[in-house]
């Protein structure tokens, strides 16, 4: 059994089933994979115009991020709240949204977090404390970002720009609570909140010095691909995402699915807030702000928004992160140049999203094909 794919001089090129078969489980990576590659050789260029050794570099950049269990966990580290903070772009993206909200949904929810141990009584055990924590974290974040959904939906407000400038709005108003009514008196040269009580805090992962954020990203992540591509839910938005005209026609709750899809997707960056505070800072700090809502924005399209996917690319992204400080040690490198690695990553997935039209064209031979493989072999067995 073969498929042909285009012609050649007037003749079909035609391909076993097998192959078939693996190139449809390959050609949805194929963007992501043509703008790395296409982005290792620009960085290299780059790297040889600053007179640096572009091979060197690189290979630094992946000793940096997995050559050895310190950099592992140094990548880990960084890959747990990428994980979550890229959730709250690829799920709202399923019903056609594109949400870049995610730094100002983890800072309220890292805030909301700090707040809530302040407000229990004494001693509250943790098993009470830490879950009330990341509900708060997870509410502030999803209403956060849900509002975004609801001025997409009935003001017909452009979603990327509302969500970027409501990201402005909620680190500006983290900011304010932080350094002015709920700053904790002690903290002089950084203003912070109250530290959480060391009962609440949360511990790191056996045998690793990564906290459990880490697990309830990966858990989440395995949730939302359930939910996408296992549910009735999930086929529903995706529905929307392609057509909102036709989702409407076939009377599918679209400004329902759209809030839904805009909630679970603020609710993961604002738990991914919540494990900053409990796990890493121990208070709500302007440390918070470090850029995972933004980064998650990249993760999100480097894994076409598929959400177990981004377990895979949170953990490239976080090992760029990681193997910053390695290219500053040896080649007196400055930190940025992994974020200039970053937006070379970025510029080119925008840019080999052009194949899209070609290769959902070639996903329909290629399934066809597998299609009718499966029924020749049925057939075969029939008859044997």
């Amino acid at each position: 059994m073969s498929i042909s794919l285009s012609p050649v001089h007037g003749r079909p090129r035609r391909l076993p089933a097998g192959v078939a078969r693996l190139l449809l489980a390959v050609l949805p990576a194929l963007p992501t994979l043509c703008a790395i590659a296409a982005t290792l050789v620009l960085f290299g260029a780059f790297l040889l115009v600053q007179g640096q050794p572009a091979v060197e570099a690189l290979g630094l950049i992946v000793q940096g991020a997995f050559g050895s269990s310190f950099a592992w966990q140094n990548t880990l580290l960084r890959a747990a709240p990428l994980m979550l903070t890229a959730l709250c772009v690829a799920l709202p993206a399923q019903v056609g949204l594109i949400v870049i909200g995610g730094e100002g949904a983890l800072a309220l929810g890292g805030l909301a977090a700090a707040v809530v141990p302040q407000c229990l009584p004494h001693a509250t055990p943790w098993l009470i404390a830490t879950p009330l924590m990341a509900i708060a974290g997870m509410l502030a974040g999803g209403l956060w970002i849900s509002a975004v959904g609801a001025m997409r939906q009935w003001r017909g407000v452009n979603e990327t720009i509302s969500s970027l400038l409501m990201s402005y709005i909620a680190i500006a108003v983290f900011k304010f609570l932080v350094e002015g009514p709920l700053r904790d008196p002690a903290s002089l040269n950084k203003p912070s909140t109250l530290p959480i009580p060391d009962a609440v805090a949360i511990g790191s992962l056996p045998g690793l010095d990564v906290h459990w954020g880490l697990f309830w990203g990966a858990l989440a992540c395995l949730a939302a691909w359930v939910l996408v591509r296992h549910s009735t839910l999930g086929f529903a938005m995706r529905v929307t995402g392609g057509n909102v005209r036709a989702a409407r026609l076939v009377g599918l709750p679209v400004g329902g699915l759209a809030l839904a899809a805009c909630a679970l997707g603020g609710a993961s960056a604002g738990l991914a807030g919540m494990f900053e505070v409990a796990a890493v800072q121990g208070s709500a700090n302007a440390s918070l702000l470090s850029g995972y809502g933004y980064a998650g924005i990249l993760v999100a399209f480097a894994a076409r928004q598929n959400p177990f996917a981004v377990i895979v690319c949170a953990l490239m992204v976080g090992g760029i992160e990681a193997s910053g400080s390695l290219l500053q040690r040896r080649l007196d490198l400055p930190d940025a140049a992994t974020l200039v690695l970053q937006g070379l990553l970025f510029a080119n997935l925008l840019a080999w999203e052009a194949l899209a039209p070609r290769l959902a064209a070639w996903r329909v031979k290629l399934q066809a094909a597998a299609l009718d493989a499966s029924s020749v072999s049925l057939e075969r067995t029939h008859h044997v």
